[in-house]
C-alpha cells in the first residue's frame, strides 16, 4: 500500500514543466541534494579536478559511479565533472537552471591551431564557433556564441597575477573527437583562422545565454593537433596534466573566489 500510494502522490505531481523536471533531473545525473550546490560553479570533463577540488578543501565527492560528479566548498564553489562532449555539456547547463547559479566557468583542455598558442597556454576565448551541431537545439546559426566579458575579465586577471601566457581568440568546437587525419578539415580550420579546437565551448556558451546564466571558459592547450608530433596521445596527454592542471583548476577557483569577494554583478544586462 505505500508503494501505491507514492506512485500516487508522484501521478498527482506536475513534472511537466522544465522547472520541475531540472530539479528531479540535476540530483538524479550528479547524485547531490539541489540545496548542496553553490552559486559558483566550475564546470570540467576530468576527473581528477573534482579529486583534486575535494582533498583541497577537504570535502566530499558526490556522485562517484553514476554519470556525473561533484564536490562543494565551503565558500559555495561547486566543480563538475559532466564527462565529455556538447551533448552532455548543455544537459548540464540545462540542469542548473534549478540552482540559482551566479556563474559558471568551463575548464576544459583544446587543441591549438596558431604557433602563438603551445602546449601549456592558457586560451580565453572571445567566441566559438557553432561546429557541433547540438547547439543549434537553442538558437539558429547566425547567433554567435559568446561568454561573458565580466567573468573573463576576472579570469584574465588571476592569469596576469600568475604570470601565465594566454591568448585570446575564437576556438571551433567539434562533435567529432577523431579528425586529425583529414586534410579537408585541416584547410578549413586555417582558413576560418580559429586559434584553438574542442568540444564544448560552444554549446556551453550558447546554452548558458539560452538560459540566463553568466558563463565562461579557460581552456588549456593540451595538444598542436595540425602537427603529427603534436597530436594527443596518452602518455602527452599524462605530462600536460602533471605539469598544468593544478595550476588550471587554483586559477579557476581564484577567479570565481574573486567575483564573490568583491561582488561585482557580472551580468551587466537584462536578458
Amino acid at each position: 500500500m505505500y508503494i501505491v500510494r507514492k506512485f500516487e502522490e508522484y501521478m498527482s505531481t506536475n513534472h511537466t514543466t522544465k522547472e520541475a523536471l531540472v530539479r528531479d533531473w540535476l540530483p538524479r545525473y550528479t547524485q547531490t541534494p539541489i540545496e548542496e550546490f553553490g552559486k559558483w560553479v566550475l564546470l570540467t570533463n576530468f576527473q581528477n579536478y573534482v579529486d583534486n577540488f575535494a582533498r583541497q578543501f577537504d570535502v566530499p565527492i558526490r556522485g562517484l559511479g553514476g554519470p556525473m560528479t561533484t564536490a562543494t566548498n565551503q565558500d559555495g564553489i561547486t566543480i563538475i565533472n559532466y564527462r565529455m562532449g556538447s551533448a552532455n555539456a548543455a544537459t548540464i547547463m540545462d540542469l542548473l537552471t534549478a540552482v540559482d547559479v551566479e556563474a559558471v566557468l568551463f575548464l576544459g583542455k583544446c587543441g591549438g591551431l596558431k604557433r602563438v598558442t603551445d602546449i601549456g597556454y592558457f586560451i580565453l576565448p572571445i567566441a566559438a564557433i557553432r561546429g557541433e551541431g547540438t547547439s543549434n537545439d537553442y538558437f539558429p546559426p547566425e547567433v554567435p556564441a559568446l561568454p561573458s566579458f565580466k567573468l573573463h575579465k576576472f579570469v584574465s586577471n588571476i592569469l596576469v597575477e600568475h604570470h601565465q601566457e594566454y591568448r585570446t581568440g575564437v576556438v571551433y568546437t567539434t562533435n567529432r573527437r577523431v579528425w586529425e587525419h583529414d586534410k579537408e578539415f585541416h584547410e578549413y580550420l586555417q582558413r576560418i583562422r580559429v586559434i584553438g579546437i574542442d568540444m564544448e565551448t560552444a554549446t556551453i556558451f550558447i546554452v548558458g545565454h539560452n538560459n540566463s546564466i553568466s558563463r565562461g571558459a579557460l581552456l588549456l592547450v593540451s595538444d598542436m593537433p595540425m602537427t603529427p608530433e603534436g597530436i594527443k596521445t596518452q602518455a602527452l596527454d599524462r605530462v600536460v596534466t602533471q605539469k598544468y592542471a593544478d595550476l588550471h583548476l587554483q586559477i579557476g577557483i581564484e577567479s570565481l573566489m574573486r567575483v564573490d569577494k568583491e561582488g561585482e554583478q557580472i551580468k551587466h544586462f537584462q536578458y
